[in-house]
């Protein structure tokens, strides 16, 4: 029997922020100063009313702007190489500072952002200009060092491997960027910046910096910089914390109006997470639970240039509406070397979105696509071209990622044709991209329309991911177009950690008691709350119990046969041993299992052929499954201690 309209009704109760009040004073959780520090950016692309909500509606010390993710870094190297002044999120200029800028600076509001890209030192002139245009005058301090393509040839010749592949250094590099921490923008505030603009860094740093800056702490207090860390983690996509892609979305209201996040920190590194008031979302344990696993590998080993963070132990706490109280994170000696993100050329892809109707479209549609590359194959015989290097056909409508397991094989009347195709020679997508329209006519009946009209060739850049000693970077501080000095890494304690150690193992489970059995099944998402997100080629599902009570018999249902089992279809090969696939960690301070799936992207999110190439799905798709031969939770929750 199912019971999952009384659960429904559950959730209902569970997911209320006003739930489980903290019974301490307020004083109790809060002791000296504190430093709030909003985020108004999660991507290049976000939303243009985040940074009037922060400046005008929150009183916050500092904003960061979080634009940098790998997809953004190769968009940004392309178009430095068509115009070598830009490389930089022009929207950070242009929508979120200059409207403002005259009541950030009245407001003494620092900013922090990566919005440099592969050109912060261009950045920092654009945004000059408009201090000067606005008689606004703000110290701009530009970071740089984390861009390796000067040495591009010394570095092919060292023997570098891609850290998890294994594969030999490209060819053809692209673009090539370190990951920086927190210590050069925390020096860049030390020397009086109003504005700090980085390149590439570490998301959660821009949040970490402050925190440094204000409350002097030092470089080898693991602790407090992991806390620091865990801040900037927790803001560091915009209102995916605040209710964004919640899994309770139907309890979220007025997204319209989300809220942006706010962290306020002590200099003991406790914080509280919030919202400017009068703003739509949610923030409640559920909430930030989801975005504390976001794009996690092994939640005990979360490798950043400054610290080793330790964050499976982390508590939460509501405290009040929309106020919740994370501590515990814990911290240990970083490597000796910084993660470097390399994109390289290889070959050209193309998508066609075409939209279909009438009986039968699944079937339509699959026999259309397969017409569409059978045609394209022959011209390419004949022209003497080689095959298609890869084909991705899916059935949008049929429940066609959910490979095996969709409820719907035969499809709907109504889908959408996915076609996505690569191969090493432009010229032979360019027939592919000719060859789709003539479908309407010369194929199935019912074709609608071609999304976006003839299909784009362009370039695919694929990531190589190395380690790179760090005290082979050089790095520059900027003040207002000039330089000031460069940036020395403080003489702290590292540790040799071995290059397996970024891909560890999952734990040996823990023998579990027997659990009592009976004939209720239940779904996933009546028991827990799922978040899945992308670190290149691989992704992360977390799943948080609602309940305390449930997180045995979720520790039972899901394992790691099983997980990888239902997502048999994202994975190339799976001739390897299963835990080469999927991994699994406890995080059992927020009652929660992480998994990691490997190489279940198609190359991840620059490069994948696919409808979701960053696994964004992955976590819901998880929320149908099934845990049969279970008890009555329901009366277990009534009689939980």
């Amino acid at each position: 029997m199912t019971v999952t309209n009384k659960l429904f009704l559950l959730h209902n109760t569970l997911n209320t922020s006003k739930l489980f009040i903290a019974r301490r004073p307020l004083s109790q959780l809060i002791r000296g100063k504190t430093v709030k520090i909003g985020c108004a950016c999660g991507f290049w692309g976000d939303t243009a009313v985040a940074a009037p909500q922060l400046i005008y509606g929150a009183k916050v010390d500092y904003i960061m702007f979080d634009y940098l993710s790998e997809i953004t870094m190769s968009l940004l190297t392309a178009a430095k190489h068509r115009t070598p002044t830009l490389g930089y999120a022009p929207d950070f200029i242009q929508i979120c500072i200059a409207p403002f800028i005259k009541d950030i600076k009245e407001k003494g509001i620092k900013i922090i952002s990566n919005a440099g890209g592969v050109n912060p030192i261009g950045c920092g002139v654009a945004l000059q200009k408009v201090c000067h245009k606005a008689g606004v005058n703000l110290n701009i301090a530009v970071i740089e060092g984390d861009d390796l393509m000067p040495e591009v040839n010394k570095l092919r010749n060292l023997g570098i491997t891609e850290m998890n592949s294994g594969k030999e250094f490209p060819t053809a590099i692209h673009s090539m960027n370190a990951y920086f921490g927190a210590g050069p923008i925390a020096r860049a505030l030390d020397l009086g910046a109003d504005v700090v603009i980085t390149g590439r860094c570490a998301d959660s740093a821009l949040a970490l910096a402050p925190l440094i800056h204000n409350f002097q702490w030092k470089m080898d207090d693991f602790d407090l910089l992991a806390a620091g860390s865990l801040a900037g983690h927790l803001i560091e996509c915009g209102p995916q914390i605040t209710g964004g892609i919640f899994t309770d979305w139907h309890l979220v209201d007025h997204w319209d109006n989300i809220g942006f996040p706010i962290v306020e920190v002590g200099s003991d590194g406790h914080m509280i997470v919030t919202k400017p008031s009068g703003t739509g979302g949610l923030i409640s344990t559920a909430t930030v639970s989801e975005q504390l696993l976001y794009e996690l590998g092994d939640p005990g080993r979360y490798f950043l240039p400054d610290v080793v963070c330790d964050f499976s132990d982390v508590k939460l706490e509501q405290i009040s509406e929309d106020r919740v109280v994370v501590t515990g994170a814990k911290g240990n000696p970083p490597s000796g070397e910084l993660k470097v993100s390399a994109t390289y050329a290889e070959g050209f892809r193309s998508t066609a979105v075409v939209c279909v109707g009438g009986p039968h479209s699944k079937t339509k549609v699959e026999k259309t696509a397969n017409a569409i590359i059978q045609r394209c194959q022959r011209i390419f015989h004949q022209l003497g071209l080689q095959d298609f290097t890869d084909v991705n056909i899916e059935v949008l409508g049929s429940e066609h990622m959910y490979g095996p397991y969709s409820n719907i094989p035969k499809g709907t009347r109504e889908a959408v044709l996915w076609l996505a195709v690569h191969h090493n020679e432009k010229k032979a997508l360019e027939f592919f991209s000719r060859e789709v329209a003539p479908a309407g006519t010369g194929m199935a009946p019912g074709l609608c329309n071609i999304v976006g009209g003839r299909p784009k060739v362009s370039a695919v850049l694929k990531l190589f991911s190395f380690l790179y000693p760090r005290n082979n970077f050089k790095v520059s501080i900027y003040m207002n177009d000039e330089f000031i000095e460069e940036y020395c890494t403080p003489s702290t304690p590292t540790a040799e950690y071995p290059q397996t150690v970024y891909n560890t193992k999952s734990p040996t489970p823990v023998e579990q008691p027997s659990l009592p059995s009976g004939d209720y099944t239940y779904r996933l998402i009546d028991l827990a709350y799922t978040r899945s997100g992308d670190k290149g080629n691989d992704s992360n599902i977390g799943v948080i119990a609602r309940h305390p009570a449930f997180l045995p018999y979720i520790n039972q249902a899901l394992t790691v046969e099983s997980v990888e089992d239902y997502f048999q279809h994202v994975f190339p090969d799976r001739s390897f041993p299963v835990e080469n696939r999927v991994k699994r960690y406890p995080v059992p301070g927020i009652q929660a299992l992480n998994f990691v799936l490997h190489n279940s992207l198609g190359g991840g999110g620059i490069a994948s052929l696919r409808s979701d190439a960053q696994g964004k799905a992955f976590g819901q798709m998880l929320l149908d499954f099934e845990l049969k031969n279970l008890p009555d939770l329901l009366s277990i929750i009534k009689n939980y201690s």
